[in-house]
């Protein structure tokens, strides 16, 4: 009888250890895949055509930079391929600003500014790091990736997501390559 005991009880726990096995989502991932369900608007963005110049820590844009963690080579790779720069950013800031705000004296007073996009200027930032979204990153055409920032001019810490897209990926394309040969069709402030 004991053992018969001993048994069921060591299978019962058993079993609760492997229901645990898969990992909860936090309340930020959470919104991410809610966004990506209900706000997703596929669109095609331009690399950055200008001169791109690499330092120890920062990636220079034309006069913008752009601050990274060298060990983060991911990050390295999207600023390097020109994906992620500040002139994209800047006009999505201000895009957002249009978009978004509802208050039409604002909206006057942006247009008669000398230059509009003075105000939502994104320079010397920093990509603290960027991780890719595996959960959301089914087609191996397609990957998404969260990209934690800083910036002065930004309270809190603003996260991007960003989903890159390579026609010629396979499954088995290493990543280096596959933002080589990829686009940016997706970009987010959260």
């Amino acid at each position: 009888m004991k053992l018969l005991f001993s048994l069921g009880l060591c299978l019962s726990l058993s079993m609760t250890t492997f229901a645990q096995k898969k990992e909860a989502l936090s309340s930020k991932d959470k919104a991410i895949v809610e966004h990506f369900k209900n706000d997703y608007k596929k669109k095609n963005y331009k690399k950055f055509e200008g001169k791109i110049i690499i330092k120890d820590n920062f990636v220079q844009f034309d006069d913008k930079i752009i601050n990274y963690n060298k060990s983060d080579k991911t990050t390295q790779s999207f600023l390097q391929e020109g994906l992620i720069y500040p002139q994209l950013l800047t006009d999505y800031q201000m895009e957002k600003f249009l978009d978004e705000t509802t208050d039409k004296s604002q909206k006057r007073f942006l247009k008669l500014q000398k230059d509009p996009r003075a105000s939502f200027d994104v320079n010397n930032m920093r990509i603290n790091s960027s991780d890719e979204l595996v959960s959301l990153s089914t087609d191996p055409k397609i990957k998404r990736f969260k990209l934690l920032c800083n910036d002065s001019k930004i309270q809190g810490t603003p996260i991007y997501i960003i989903e890159l897209t390579n026609k010629e990926a396979t499954k088995d394309t290493t990543p280096e390559e596959f933002i080589k040969n990829s686009k940016l069709t997706y970009l987010q402030q959260l």
